[in-house]
């Protein structure tokens, strides 16, 4: 057993260097919920990378968002049409301007809180 193989049984590793983590029910759930909270959601598909699988962003109409894995593209539009949520790929559209605004806003709104001493 080498250095790194015992470091990983002692955290409880189950996997092997590399693996992608798939997606999970739970990943599922935490997006029909968020779905269901919001008005005039639309949903990315961000491909597959070395470090990442499929993946959807779910962005409501103030540009909130949300990501989690998802099987593939094809269960992407599964999700979407199931819910009446319009669905694209990120590589052929590129973000929405309010997802980007909205995640401005957060860091303004955060860089206030830490100087005045909110939490």
């Amino acid at each position: 057993m080498g250095l790194f193989d015992s470091m990983r049984k002692r955290r409880g590793a189950k996997k092997r260097p590399g693996t992608l983590r798939q997606s999970s029910s739970a990943d599922v759930t935490h997006l029909e919920e968020w779905a269901s909270a919001r008005k005039g959601v639309e949903a990315y598909v961000e491909p597959r990378t070395a470090v990442t699988e499929t993946t959807v962003v779910l962005i409501a109409h103030d540009g909130e968002w949300t990501r989690r894995r998802i099987g593939s593209l094809e269960a992407a539009q599964k999700f979407g049409h199931k819910r009446s949520i319009p669905v694209y790929e990120v590589a052929k559209v590129g973000y929405p301007q309010r997802m980007r605004d909205y995640t401005e806003r957060q860091k303004i709104l955060q860089r206030r809180r830490r100087e005045t001493g909110e939490a």
